[in-house]
C-alpha cells in the first residue's frame, strides 16, 4: 500500500473502535467516480461491491449532486416527525406506485436497513395483536436489537435479542440442511415449517409475519428458488401470517426488477429497503399496508429520518435508474458476468458455485468440490490478492466463503472483462500458494 494510506490507516487503528469495523483490505478511498475508486495514493480499484451495494448509480453521478445541492441550498433540514416537506412526501407516492398491489399501502422512512426491520419488529405485533415471528438461518436484517433478533446470521450470533423470533432453515439449495437435491427435494424445508415449526415452536395463531430475503446476500448470495416464494405466500395466506421481505441490499433495481420478490410475482405485505435507495444519502424505509405502518401514533420514529435532503436524493436516484435503464443493463451485464463466472467453475478447484440474479452474484470458494467443505482462509487471501490487483471484491456467507459481486448497475461489459482477469489472476495466485497467511492477518473481515 502506499505511503499516504498506510499513515491514515495507522491513525484509525488508533482512534476507531473495532466494533464499526469490517476491514477485507487497505483501503483509503479519497475520490470516487463511475465504477473507480482512487486512494489517497492516487491508485485506482474497479469496484464490484458499489460498498456494498449502495453505490447503485455508480459514484459523483451528476444528477444526484445537483439535486443534493439545491436542495441544501433551498432548506437544509427539517424532522419530518413533526414538519411536513414535499420533497419525502413526494418519495413516499413514488414508493407506494412501486409496489403493486390490492391493499392500501403507506411508507416510514429511517435511517439505516437496521432501523427499518426494527420497524417491522415493532409494528407487527401492535398491528397484528400477535407476538412470533420467523425469519431464517443465514438471515442479515440490521445490527440494532430488534434487527439483530430477527438475524440468523453467525456475526449475530453472539448477541442475546428477544425470544419472539423462530429460526428456519433457508433454501440454501447448495448446501441443503436436509441433504435433498433440487427440485427432487419437493420442498421439504417448507413441510418442516408447517408440520414442526408450526406445532412445537411457534403457532400460527400468535405468528405474525414471516421475513425473508429474496436473495440472502450477507448469508452468501442465496438466491430463494421461485416456487418456494410462492408456496410460502401461500402458507402465509392460510394461516393469516404476514409475508414481509427484505429488500435492503438488493432493492431499488439491482436484480433487474425494482424488487426482487418480483420474480415470484407474489403480493407481499410489507417491503423493506435501504441502502441504495438515496445513492449514499442516509435513508431507508418500509413500503407495506397501511394498517401495519398506522399501528400507533409516534410509535417509531427518529428526528432525522426522512429529512428533504436524503428524500430529494432519493428522488433523484429513481429518476437516474429510470433513465439510464439500469435495470435492463443489469440484466444484460449481470448475465454476461455470471456467464463469465460459470466458467472460473471449471478451471478451478476452489471454485464450487456460482448464483445469483442481474448485478447480484456470489462466487462460493470450497477446498473439495465434492465435500464442499468452506475455504474462508483461500477466500479472504483472493479478495486481498484482487484488491492488490486493483479489483475490490468483498466476501460474505455465514462460513466467510463466498465473493460477492454487486457493482454499480451502470456497469459495461468490458469493465467485467477487465474484473475478472484480476479476479482470475488473484485466484490463481491463491491456488499456487503465493499468498501467506501474514499477508491477509489484518484483513479477515467477520
Amino acid at each position: 500500500m502506499g505511503e499516504r494510506s498506510s499513515n491514515i490507516i495507522n491513525r484509525d487503528d488508533k482512534v476507531i473502535g473495532t466494533s464499526m469495523k469490517i476491514r477485507l483490505f487497505p483501503l483509503v478511498a479519497d475520490k470516487a467516480s463511475g465504477c473507480t475508486i482512487t486512494d489517497v495514493d492516487g491508485k485506482e480499484y474497479l469496484d464490484f461491491s458499489a460498498n456494498w451495494a449502495v453505490a447503485n448509480i455508480g459514484y459523483g453521478n451528476p444528477d444526484i449532486i445537483k439535486a443534493i445541492s439545491e436542495q441544501v441550498q433551498k432548506n437544509s433540514f427539517a424532522s419530518f416527525a413533526t414538519t411536513i416537506t414535499e420533497p419525502t412526501v413526494e418519495l413516499a407516492e413514488k414508493l407506494v406506485d412501486k409496489l403493486q398491489t390490492n391493499y392500501d399501502k403507506k411508507v416510514w422512512f429511517g435511517l439505516s436497513g437496521s432501523d427499518a426491520n426494527d420497524c417491522i419488529f415493532k409494528l407487527v405485533p401492535l398491528a397484528t395483536g400477535r407476538r412470533r415471528f420467523i425469519s431464517y438461518f443465514g438471515s442479515y436484517h440490521g445490527q440494532t436489537i430488534g434487527s439483530l433478533t430477527l438475524s440468523g446470521h453467525t456475526a449475530q450470533a453472539k448477541f442475546i435479542g428477544s425470544g419472539a423470533v423462530t429460526k428456519i432453515p433457508y433454501p440454501y439449495c447448495y448446501r441443503c440442511l436436509f441433504r435433498k437435491e433440487y427440485e427432487s427435494c419437493n420442498l421439504m424445508c417448507l413441510d418442516y415449517l408447517e408440520n414442526e415449526v408450526f406445532t412445537y415452536l411457534s403457532p400460527p395463531e400468535d405468528t405474525g409475519a414471516i421475513i425473508i430475503e429474496a436473495i440472502q446476500c450477507d448469508g452468501g448470495v442465496i438466491p430463494a428458488p421461485i416456487n418456494y416464494l410462492q408456496r410460502l405466500r401461500e402458507i402465509c395466506d392460510k394461516h393469516n401470517i404476514y409475508l414481509i421481505f427484505d429488500e435492503v441490499k438488493i432493492g431499488v433495481g439491482r436484480t433487474g426488477k425494482f424488487f426482487g420478490f418480483e420474480y415470484a410475482e407474489i403480493e407481499p405485505d410489507a417491503v423493506i429497503f435501504g441502502k441504495p435507495i438515496a445513492s449514499g444519502m442516509p435513508l431507508s424505509g418500509v413500503v407495506g399496508r397501511s394498517n401495519i405502518l398506522d399501528a400507533g401514533v409516534a410509535t417509531h420514529l427518529l428526528t432525522t429520518a426522512g429529512n428533504p435532503v436524503s428524500a430529494t436524493a432519493g428522488i433523484a436516484t429513481l429518476e437516474v435508474i429510470e433513465k439510464g435503464n439500469l435495470m435492463a443493463n443489469a440484466i444484460d451485464v449481470g448475465k454476461y458476468m455470471k456467464d463469465k463466472l460459470e466458467s472460473l467453475k471449471d478451471r478451478y478447484q476452489i471454485v464450487g458455485d456460482v448464483r445469483g440474479k442481474g448485478l447480484v452474484v456470489g462466487l462460493e470458494i470450497v477446498k473439495d468440490k465434492n465435500t464442499k467443505e468452506p475455504a474462508p482462509r483461500e477466500t479472504a487471501k483472493i479478495t486481498f490478492q484482487a484488491f492488490q490487483n486493483g479489483l475490490i471484491i468483498p466476501y460474505v456467507g455465514v462460513y466467510s466463503n463466498v465473493l460477492e459481486f454487486t457493482p454499480p448497475l451502470m456497469l459495461n461489459k468490458a469493465q467485467v472483462d477487465e474484473g475478472i482477469a484480476k479476479l482470475e489472476s488473484a485466484i490463481d495466485d491463491v491456488e499456487k500458494g503465493k499468498i501467506s497467511e501474514k499477508d491477509i492477518e489484518r484483513f479477515t473481515g467477520w
